[in-house]
């Protein structure tokens, strides 16, 4: 969104959970990858709050330097906007909260650098902090905001709110400034980025590779870095919210799993413009198609699992021949899901996911389906049914 006041808001889910913790705890802490809203979303919701953006260095450098003076400066309740260039504000703000202890609603601080965030976080506001996850748009933000999209259109365009806030803005030129922005704002602070070449040759290499297992020694080898610097360099695109790794599921009766994490990029916009995929027709002529799919399923699957507060609860399912895209473990009660890029799938791929079922056993399966582009959700046989992307709600 280009403002916070801008004529066309896009309502997001997380709202209300934004609005019960200010009322709740002392500190909310909003995190996500760079143009998700967060500032936006909180000025709008919080209008009274004053505001203090960190991006401005004068303010970076009294937070980090002189944290007492910053905080009487900006008395509360104050939005603290990306504090992770300040980590030395987060003991002083520990100190502050405490002495108003039964104060809600404090302090709002937003950062696109999860971990560094959350280290300052975990060692000075553990217990006091309410921690929020803002991601891009879900499929189903889109359609209420703009009932009319194209499945295909919101893969391609991207769930990035300013791109639907305002649909006259140009997609590709949109992703071009974002990658030039995040490369110099996010990745250049880091001593271990030697080259912003390298590392955007990386970032594209992850793409080549989302909704597949990560491998770092072959990622490390085609792109000819070492082993550890393609372990730092992907941390570094979980940590600014770039990338998603999705854990395996087994249980003690599956003991030739995979160990090894799928990696998605976490936006299908960014994925397909690094994927040079720039229009409905390129997705379906792109030999990527069915990996954009599996990602943008993923990501709904994830808006799903958040909004029913179930944290941990995604995994995927792979043995050394067969392979189910995503289990949702619920208390012991399985979902099994397979992303197929076809509007009318068939028996033959459900072949998985009866595998899967049989072993996991029958009575711990409450669903199994094909998740696909199909307009209504159907059954196949056995059990399976055919499911619009969009009923992951």
């Amino acid at each position: 969104m280009q403002s916070y006041n801008v004529l066309m808001w896009i309502l997001r889910y997380v709202e209300a959970h934004l609005r019960r913790s200010a009322r709740t705890r002392p500190v909310l802490v909003l995190t996500g990858a760079r143009q998700t809203g967060k500032t936006s979303t909180l000025r709008r919701l919080f209008p009274d709050y004053s505001f203090i953006s960190l991006d401005l260095p004068t303010e970076a450098e009294q937070a980090e330097k002189e944290p007492e003076a910053f905080l009487q400066r900006h008395p509360t309740p104050a939005i603290i906007d990306e504090v992770q260039y300040a980590p030395a504000l987060f003991r002083h703000l520990k100190v502050a909260v405490e002495g108003k202890r039964n104060r809600h609603g404090q302090y709002l601080l937003t950062g696109s650098q999860k971990f560094t965030l959350m280290k300052g976080v975990s060692e000075s506001l553990a217990g006091r902090a309410d921690v929020v996850e803002l991601e891009t748009l879900s499929l189903a933000e889109i359609l209420a905001a703009a009932p009319g999209t194209r499945l295909e259109t919101a893969i391609v365009r991207g769930g990035f709110p300013e791109l639907h806030a305002n649909p006259e803005i140009d997609a590709a030129a949109f992703y071009n400034s974002y990658l030039a922005t995040y490369l110099e704002r996010d990745v250049r602070s880091l001593a271990n980025v030697g080259s912003l070449r390298d590392f955007e040759r990386f970032l594209r290499a992850c793409a080549l590779r989302s909704a597949n297992l990560l491998n770092k020694a072959d990622l490390a080898r085609d792109l000819g870095i070492a082993p550890s610097t393609a372990n730092q360099w992907l941390s570094m695109l979980e940590a600014s919210g770039q990338v998603v790794l999705l854990e395996p599921w087994f249980s003690n009766r599956t003991k030739s799993l995979v160990k090894s994490p799928k990696l998605y990029l976490a936006d299908t916009g960014l994925l397909c413009a690094l994927l040079n995929i720039r229009s409905e027709r390129a997705l379906a002529d792109s030999p990527w198609a069915g990996a954009v799919w599996e990602t943008f399923v993923f990501a709904q699957l994830r808006h799903r699992e958040r909004r029913a507060g179930r944290a941990g609860s995604l995994f995927f399912w792979r043995d050394r021949t067969r392979e189910v895209d995503f289990v949702v473990d619920a208390a012991g009660h399985l979902e099994l899901f397979e992303a197929k890029w076809t509007e009318l799938p068939a028996q033959s791929d459900t072949v998985n996911l009866s595998f899967v079922r049989d072993i996991v056993g029958k009575s711990r399966v409450s669903t199994s389906a094909i998740i696909c582009r199909a307009p209504n959700s159907y059954p196949i046989s056995n059990g399976f049914r055919a499911v619009p992307v969009a009923e992951l709600t």
